[in-house]
């Protein structure tokens, strides 16, 4: 598959961890199993390389899936102007889009 702009600043993003163009976000339960949870679960997002057409259909790198500790989690990056109020015009343009990371347990879906 041949790289894009969304999709190399979608893994940049998510294999750097937060950063000034966006924010992780965990929810309450993946932060209900404590830290060393929470940890290897950001850990696993960072080094996430399980990329395939049903769970990556348009190349972009913007969500997965994954079992840890007994759990099933799931990661997605969602495109936001740099204000967090709307939707960013232009995901491929990080001057006019901020990125989220939201990390959730499956069962918080």
């Amino acid at each position: 598959m041949t790289s894009s702009p969304i999709r190399d600043l979608n893994d940049a993003f998510r294999t750097g961890g937060p950063s000034s163009e966006g924010r992780w976000m965990l929810t309450a339960g993946v932060l209900a199993e404590g830290p060393e949870f929470a940890a290897l679960a950001v850990a696993t997002v960072r080094s996430f390389t399980g990329f395939a057409p049903g769970n990556d259909p348009y190349g972009e790198h913007d969500f997965g899936a994954f079992n840890l500790a007994g759990h099933h989690l799931f990661w997605k990056i969602d495109y936001y102007a740099p204000d967090l109020c709307h939707g960013s015009e232009d995901p491929a343009d990080p001057a006019v889009t901020s990125r989220v990371l939201t990390l959730m347990l499956a069962s918080e879906y």
